[in-house]
């Protein structure tokens, strides 16, 4: 007997041991989770949680397990969602409780004392009335013999308000209950009186409504020992579908101790005549204990994979979101910077549009095909411009004949006098000098169009300096108005002032083309031009002029994008943080399994008999040591070339475009660390793409050596 005890005793400590190292880490890894809030980035965690009719018995299932009173009294207790830790405390036999709420706030608590500092909290939660909240409690209990649970008490259902509730009591709780089992990883604790049939209880139907094949759900059943009759059919015949099965239990009475309650909970359910013939595995709160936790280690196991992925997923959205988010400006240095970085790309979106003609940002839309469409109003244009000229419904040579007779004299024969060409052509001229101002003014409102819609397409970030943006666009077309219609003028003007004895039909499909292709020319150039450079330069002095008024308004950031990027950061920091528990459980728990180093030198140890033609391992790993080995030098060669290529040009390209200001090479001259021909931050570039380089070959090298 004596050497069975001793058995015992080892294996129970092997199995403490086991749990200790694999089960526990798992616990406090969720548990900080939960704690961390991180269920507000939409990661679930694996959670029981209890529900149940009001009065069905919930407080005292959850006081037989932690070993603690809680509140009591008519009505509904639980007020405020209370998220209780248990945790068993091993050889301390010094109990230690305390609450958590309200954003961090910590209150440590006493056994005597727990119930009135969870009265408190819910007071200074919910109110002092009999309203409830969704803001949860977190009590922690850490005592001797507790198991090692985490579990969800929420408020009990009630159909009818009583006194001091609000109207809608039941849609309230109703809504609480849901948001916590709703869940997948959710494990529905479903208190049952053994009072009731099953079937109608409230808790149950909202259970179905989520777990409708009940595989997360598991009963107690309470109160056995006021109606034994019938329990043992309700239990096995499970007209409710209650997947993880039942358990029976019976409820502290009066000044019991837990202890005495267990006692006198363990002979009902073995003298009972009624009760005992309930199977042993489904009966009592030790076993409830032991069923929670081995249900709670299985799905913490099964969740944590796809914790960690969805830990990971978000972090990376948030992260990609805040790169993506315009830089924080501190400085009006920074503020001209990304100002300049706006205009680039406003230049560049408007050299595709309307210079290249590259439509990949708006593929969909043919208002922004800009050379299309500046090509469909020249073409308009050249079949007006004929079409406009004056012929008074009459053919072109009566024309000439009437005037011909107007300008009679001496003149050799079968030759137009010259005023008489002169006066035709002027005629025709101002019959068509409307047709190329009205082609400038409908091409440049056009492109009016184009650029307000492309700058605060690129400003959108800093919706604070479009004001300032949009007088400088309309001042530059108005230049650009005015400057077209003066080319226009000219012209015509040179039109008009030819000195060429010719036939006026011939001649005036000359002045046609002519005028066509000049100002198709002078539209083409001017846009070009536009883009190019006076956009940039308007902007600038539009936005940097009275005192950089315009570039320190940039340097406020708007309440929205502030918002933004507060909720980003919080984010961020809560998933790093919650990555890192989730990382350090992890690598403890990796820790406890052999170690690739340890197989590698089993392996090598392991030298005997083998298989013919299969190369040992060891002499593999040594012939490619060697091959490394003697190419470890060709990819620093490569890295050394192609950077000093890199930094030459660059170079060359600073001196080319910095050739005006000599004073500014002088500068970088005496910044240069090597050759004094670079500038210091490009030096700085280059060694850091150096480095990264030859990083990436040593990296390479010694994947090889391990392999």
């Amino acid at each position: 007997m004596e050497e069975e005890d001793v058995k015992g005793g080892i294996a129970g400590s092997a199995m403490a041991a086991s749990y200790n190292d694999q089960i526990r880490p798992l616990l406090d890894a969720v548990d900080r989770l939960r704690q961390l809030n991180v269920s507000q980035e939409g990661i679930q965690l694996p959670t029981i949680v209890v529900v149940g009719d009001q009065s069905s018995g919930k407080s005292s299932v959850l006081e037989s397990l932690a070993g603690i009173s809680l509140p009591r009294g008519q009505g509904i207790c639980t007020r405020v969602p209370l998220v209780m830790r248990l945790q068993d405390a091993g050889d301390d036999d010094e109990p230690a409780l305390r609450l958590e709420y309200s954003g961090g706030r910590v209150v440590a608590t006493s056994e005597a004392e727990v119930a009135d500092a969870i009265n408190a909290a819910t007071a200074e939660i919910a109110g002092c009335g009999k309203g409830i909240s969704n803001a949860p409690i977190t009590l922690v209990v850490r005592k001797k013999g507790v198991p090692d649970l985490t579990l969800v008490d929420l408020p009990g259902i009630t159909r009818v308000p009583v006194k001091g509730q609000p109207e809608d009591i039941y849609d309230q709780i109703a809504g609480i209950i849901k948001a916590y089992i709703a869940p997948r990883e959710s494990i529905i604790l479903n208190v049952l009186s053994a009072t009731v049939d099953f079937p109608t209880c409230e808790s149950i139907r909202m259970s179905q409504q989520v777990d409708r094949t009940g595989n997360r759900t598991l009963a107690v059943v309470t109160k056995s020992d006021k109606a034994p009759e019938g329990l043992l059919e309700k239990v096995t015949e499970d007209d409710v579908h209650v997947g993880l099965g039942y358990v029976c239990v019976r409820n502290r009475i009066g000044d019991e101790t837990y202890k005495e309650a267990r006692e006198a909970e363990a002979w009902l359910f073995a003298e009972h005549p009624l009760l005992s013939r309930i199977d042993k595995s489904m009966v009592g709160v030790p076993t409830l204990a032991r069923r929670l936790t081995q249900i709670q280690a299985s799905i913490i196991a099964r969740s944590l994979p796809d914790i960690v992925k969805q830990i990971n997923d978000k972090l990376s959205r948030s992260s990609d979101e805040l790169g993506q988010m315009p830089p924080e400006l501190c400085t009006v240095a920074d503020a001209v910077r990304e100002f300049f970085r706006i205009v680039k790309q406003v230049r560049a979106s408007l050299e595709k549009v309307l210079v290249r003609g590259e439509f990949d940002e708006y593929p969909n839309d043919p208002n922004h095909h800009g050379t299309a469409r500046l090509a469909e109003m020249l073409e308009g244009f050249a079949r007006r411009l004929p079409a406009a000229a004056a012929t008074n419904g009459e053919p072109f040579l009566v024309e000439e004949m009437r005037v011909l007779k107007e300008t009679k004299g001496i003149n050799l024969p079968n030759f137009m006098p010259r005023s008489a060409l002169h006066v035709l052509l002027n005629r025709k001229v101002e019959s068509i000098a409307h047709v190329p101002h009205d082609l400038v003014r409908e091409v440049w409102d056009y492109v009016e169009d184009l650029v307000l819609k492309e700058l605060p397409r690129h400003s959108r970030s800093y919706p604070q300096v479009q004001p300032s943006c949009r007088p400088a666009v309309q001042s530059l077309m108005d230049k650009a108005r005015e400057r077209s219609a003066r080319y226009v003028n000219e012209l015509i003007d040179m039109e008009k002032a030819f000195d060429l004895k010719a036939r006026l039909a011939a001649y005036w499909n000359s002045v046609v083309l002519r005028v066509i292709d000049g100002l198709a020319l002078h539209v083409l150039y001017s846009i070009k031009r536009l883009a190019e450079k006076d956009l940039e330069d308007e902007l600038a002095a539009q936005v940097m002029g009275n005192n950089m008024d315009g570039v320190e308004r940039m340097l406020v950031p708007t309440p929205a994008a502030a918002a933004k990027r507060d909720c980003l950061r919080k984010s961020i920091k809560l998933l790093q943080e919650s990555r890192e528990v989730v990382t350090n459980i992890m690598d403890r728990l990796t820790r406890q399994a052999p170690t690739m180093s340890e197989e590698m030198r089993v392996l090598e140890e392991t030298k005997g008999i083998n298989l013919p033609n299969v190369m040992l391992r060891s002499v593999l790993h040594n012939l490619l040591n060697q091959k490394i080995e003697s190419i470890a030098h060709v990819p620093h060669d490569l890295v050394r070339q192609v950077w000093d290529y890199v930094e030459d040009l660059v170079v060359k390209v600073l001196q080319h475009h910095s050739w005006s200001y000599p004073q500014v090479q002088l500068s970088c001259r005496r910044a240069m660390q090597s050759l004094n021909v670079m500038d210091k931050a490009c030096t700085g570039t280059i060694g850091a793409a150096r480095v990264r380089a030859i990083g990436l070959a040593c990296s390479l090298r010694g994947i090889g050596l391990v392999f």
